[in-house]
């Protein structure tokens, strides 16, 4: 049974242009909508999740999503929202990167089952590899005009804007390529809508005008808000760079803590883009949140589902006593829990020192390895001072002055974490 798509897309802020009588295309019967992701890495980062989210809702409401990697146009690259080209990729990375990128979607998009509205994967570069210069600009080229081309924003704005180089005559031909995907998945496919960030909207109307001008049919555009932050920096970026989903790139930890803290106006709007919870449960969430904002009901949830959906569940419950080791009541059995990349992303930026196996092996007394050995007080009788004081733990847990650290103390066979007080924290790194 068919539901209404693009409802569903507005109450949750996910709808910024759509060409009139779509929602009455959607709800004639399965319809076949496509989004483009460009491949030029292996890995996608949550910039590219607005879209991903659209053709998930898309087939939730009984249609048939395509993902197109734009193998092709990755070789030219889209001026859209650009101030300079893109570096070209050459055809193995192409596929690679395809591969990649169809294992993340897999997450959110059934690929494999066989339900009528299963999700495709295709690539431009497949349609497009054999088609010659001559040929694209007698069949497809002749059909649009400059006049037209040059009146999208996408081109207006390098041309008029601070780039030096300009625009290359590649780049300018880049909406004719996208249009000439839409008309091809048109004719093959049935494919009948072009849906992407609000920036594509000029790419995508091309589109339809090519459907209309040369296969005498109707394609249809919609477009969703380019995400932005309440606070003016980019969505989806930190100092380190792009949030990406690949765990590798991003650890789920880093991951998890980006959704918890975002603003509560920012989390108050991506938790009806990024989730799939119904309008109740979204509309019953923020009223407690705004009853008790400090409880952060709304980052939790988000920053819950966000992580659980693109990592796992072991990877969710994993970044929630990462987390609580910084900022609740956890112990050494939870610090344990934790393997090498994720401990270093806790504690990155607290200072550390290399202390030997040999040493850790014949057992380092707590004195020595607080001073001497350690470095993180400034002497013998400092550490004895803080020990009598009971302000001094080991892995979390509290140590007097008879302790010694051994092998049973290291985390993942490599480190021992002192703390003094609440917040200072010292690492030994035994190599």
């Amino acid at each position: 049974m068919l539901k209404n798509f693009v409802e569903e897309l507005q109450w949750r802020g996910m709808i910024q242009d759509v060409m009139p009588e779509t929602e009455e295309h959607l709800l004639a019967k399965m319809r076949a909508a496509y989004v483009g992701i460009d491949p030029t890495a292996d890995s996608l980062h949550i910039g590219h999740l607005v879209s991903v989210m659209m053709l998930r809702h898309f087939q939730k409401s009984g249609h048939k999503p395509f993902v197109l990697i734009g193998g092709a146009t990755g070789m030219i690259g889209d001026p859209s929202g650009k101030s300079q080209e893109r570096n070209l990729l050459d055809e193995k990375t192409l596929r690679h990167n395809q591969e990649a990128l169809k294992k993340q979607l897999s997450r959110f998009l059934d690929f494999e089952s066989d339900i009528d509205n299963a999700a495709v994967m295709v690539n431009n570069y497949d349609w497009m590899k054999e088609f010659s210069f001559l040929d694209f600009i007698r069949d497809v080229g002749k059909h649009i005009t400059v006049n037209y081309m040059m009146a999208k924003d996408s081109v207006k704005k390098r041309l008029t804007g601070d780039a030096k180089e300009g625009m290359s005559f590649t780049e300018f031909t880049y909406q004719l390529v996208q249009g000439y995907d839409f008309l091809h998945l048109y004719r093959e496919n049935n494919c009948s809508l072009q849906m992407g960030g609000s920036d594509q909207w000029g790419n995508i109307t091309t589109g339809t005008e090519l459907i209309r001008r040369i296969a005498g049919g109707k394609g249809f555009a919609l477009t969703c808000p380019l995400i932005t932050k309440a606070d003016g920096t980019k969505f989806g970026k930190t100092e380190g760079g792009n949030i990406w989903l690949d765990a590798e790139r991003t650890s789920p930890y880093k991951f998890y803590q980006y959704w918890l803290n975002t603003s509560d106006e920012d989390a108050e709007k991506y938790i009806k883009i990024f989730t799939f919870l119904s309008k109740i449960e979204i509309e019953s969430l923020t009223s407690a949140h705004k009853t008790a904002p400090h409880l952060r009901l709304l980052q939790k949830r988000l920053a819950e589902e966000m992580t659980r959906m693109v990592h796992s569940k072991e990877d969710l419950e994993n970044a929630v006593i990462a987390s609580n080791i910084l900022f609740g009541n956890s112990t050494s059995t939870d610090l344990k829990k934790l393997n090498k990349s994720t401990f270093l992303d806790v504690f990155e930026g607290v200072p550390q020192t290399v202390v030997s196996q040999k040493q850790i092996s014949e057992g380092v007394d707590i004195i020595a390895a607080l001073a001497e050995v350690g470095g993180f007080l400034k002497s013998n009788s400092e550490a004895r001072r803080a020990l009598k004081e009971n302000s001094i733990s080991v892995n979390k847990e509290k140590v007097d002055d008879t302790y010694v650290i051994s092998e049973n103390d290291l985390i993942n066979g490599s480190f021992v974490l002192l703390q003094r007080g609440k917040k200072n924290y010292f690492i030994l790194h035994i190599k």
